[in-house]
């Protein structure tokens, strides 16, 4: 059985491209384009795997992660978030809200947000 991916990314193109390469590497992959709709889709579809944006209209990634945490079941699911800025004071925020990993949106290639989902999950 495919593992299932959720990515919650409101920017068209990064979003297309992660799901043509999570799907071409095995993987069942959803999308969602704002933080609302990706917190839904999480309860709904219990991915094995939640890519997160941060910057996003109606809930961003930050307000996400903290009603992640107050879910039992949400918060065994590993979330990688998608940020535009890597600074040291967003990555501490962002651990502490529990994410397992993040990836900079211009400092990456598709090969690395693949070695970081099997390194959470797996083939």
């Amino acid at each position: 059985m495919l593992k299932k991916i959720l990515i919650i990314e409101d920017e068209e193109i990064l979003a297309d491209l992660l799901q043509k390469k999570l799907a071409i590497s095995g993987y069942q992959v959803f999308l969602e384009r704002d933080g609302e709709k990706g917190l839904v889709a999480m309860r709904e579809l219990r991915p094995d795997l939640v890519l997160l944006d941060i910057l996003m209209p109606k809930m961003n990634g930050l307000e996400v992660l903290a009603e992640i945490q107050k879910d039992d079941d949400l918060r065994k699911i590993p979330v990688i978030v998608i940020s535009n800025s890597g600074q040291p004071v967003e990555i501490d925020e962002i651990k502490k809200l529990g994410a397992k990993d993040w990836l900079i949106k211009t400092d990456f290639n598709l090969q690395e947000i693949i070695q970081k989902v099997k390194k959470q999950i797996g083939d």
